[in-house]
């Protein structure tokens, strides 16, 4: 029996995936902060769905916490045939007035918290026939987002490094995915400070459902992105088209609040 092992598991997109995964008869294995939150998606898809699911709680803000997820599966005799990095938030503000170690703190979990999963758990994938690792990014990957500065390169990085380590396992029973979702239906505003612009974002988000459903089917499909949403994918994809400068502009302009 092998698993879905998926971070951030507890509320929003992460949730979404996990009852996602369960519709296709996967058994899980949830991660989050939450222990309480944990339980409690974890008995709402037990009730609905016969499948297996199990949950750990970790700060993957801690460098440890890689270490101690694989223990937990080594302990408990399980084994991995998904990851999904999901886990990650957003702050919002000027990078000179927000302070240095929550932006440090945001870094740890939206990049090295990736990086040291996708190593300690890489070992258990490859004894799978067919195992898939799903790195969640953004959209504001795709570009520049003055106020949003860290964060959008740290999902930059999550993007580039899932392209790389694709190639790297290209030839193997491993495939490599990374979701850029945009604007969705979740606390990850709230989470973020972006309480200003959430009546201007509501009329693009997508709900957390309808991105799992696009994310799962896409890494099924081995796809190396996955943009959920027609809107998403064209501006994602036009911002390379376009010059820089002017798509910061653009950007600086819808989160002027705090400029």
């Amino acid at each position: 029996m092998s698993y879905a092992l998926i971070t951030g598991a507890s509320k929003g997109i992460g949730k979404a995936l996990a009852w996602e995964l369960a519709s296709k008869g996967y058994d899980l294995l949830l991660i989050a902060r939450s222990e309480n939150l944990l339980q409690e998606v974890a008995e709402e898809i037990k009730k609905k769905h016969s499948v297996s699911v199990d949950y750990f709680p970790a700060d993957l803000g801690k460098s440890d916490s890689a270490l101690k997820i694989k223990a937990w599966c080594q302990d408990k005799n399980y084994s991995v045939s998904i990851l999904v990095n999901n886990a990650g938030y957003a702050l919002w503000g000027n990078f000179e007035k927000l302070s240095l170690q929550d932006q440090t703190d945001m870094m740890t979990v939206n990049m090295q918290a990736v990086v040291n999963l996708c190593y300690e758990i890489l070992p258990m994938l490859r004894k799978e026939k067919q195992a898939y690792i799903l790195n969640v990014s953004s959209t504001t990957a795709y570009q520049a987002i003055p106020t949003l500065s860290i964060y959008a390169a740290s999902k930059v990085f999550v993007l580039l490094f899932s392209r790389g380590l694709r190639q790297e396992l290209i030839n193997t029973n491993i495939s490599v995915s990374c979701l850029s979702p945009g604007t969705t239906k979740s606390e990850f505003m709230d989470r973020a400070g972006m309480e200003a612009l959430k009546p201007m974002a509501e009329k693009f988000e997508m709900s957390a459902e309808a991105v799992a459903h696009v994310a799962i089917r896409g890494m099924f499909a081995k796809k190396a992105e996955i943009i959920p949403g027609a809107t998403n994918y064209i501006v994602a994809k036009l911002t390379s088209l376009v010059p820089k400068v002017l798509t910061e502009k653009i950007a600086a302009g819808i989160y002027k609040d705090k400029i």
